[in-house]
């Protein structure tokens, strides 16, 4: 055999089977736990990598338990979680009351927006903090300065945002 294919996908025999299993389970928990270190829940973080590394982009309850050895509560409480962040989507399997979890399009893309939208709203409530505290006050000089923080980060971030649908674009050659 070839040492450029050996223990290529193709050419593997059984026992390497696991090999390609447990390098998918270490990106999964690896990614999992960065995840976990910037705010996630970790089942939710295991899904989400579970979900991202799989061949199809989307994966069944009794897959994904099967694969990160989790209950069907454990996993149908992290996609709960995952679709109300707009990372993961529910879609029915062709003739089956089943159904598959997919890694939402774009799916940074999709969060960022729905951030975007979270900072509009804190803009306003920081608006309302500056003017029941008043902007010479401790308290509304902090709140001043967290609601320019969020303009900034408004500012930026639909610049940024622009940039970015740009070059997918590009790159998609659309």
């Amino acid at each position: 055999m070839n040492e450029r294919h050996r223990g290529s996908r193709t050419d593997r025999g059984a026992e390497n089977g696991s090999d390609d299993e447990a390098a998918v389970s270490r990106f999964i928990e690896r990614f999992a736990a960065q995840l976990v270190a910037a705010g996630m829940a970790r089942m939710p973080a295991r899904v989400f990598a579970a979900l991202l590394s799989s061949e199809q982009g989307a994966l069944g309850s009794a897959e994904l338990g099967a694969q990160l050895r989790v209950s069907p509560a454990a996993v149908s409480g992290a996609v709960r979680y995952l679709t109300q962040v707009n990372l993961v989507s529910r879609e029915r399997e062709p003739g089956s009351r089943r159904e598959r979890y997919r890694v939402q399009e774009d799916q940074w893309y999709s969060a960022l927006l729905e951030r975007d939208a979270m900072l509009r709203s804190w803009q306003a409530t920081m608006r309302e903090g500056v003017d029941h505290f008043g902007p010479d006050s401790p308290q509304g000089r902090r709140i001043r300065d967290t609601l320019d923080f969020f303009q900034f980060l408004e500012t930026e971030l639909a610049s940024m945002m622009a940039r970015w649908a740009s070059r997918r674009e590009q790159r998609l050659g659309g």
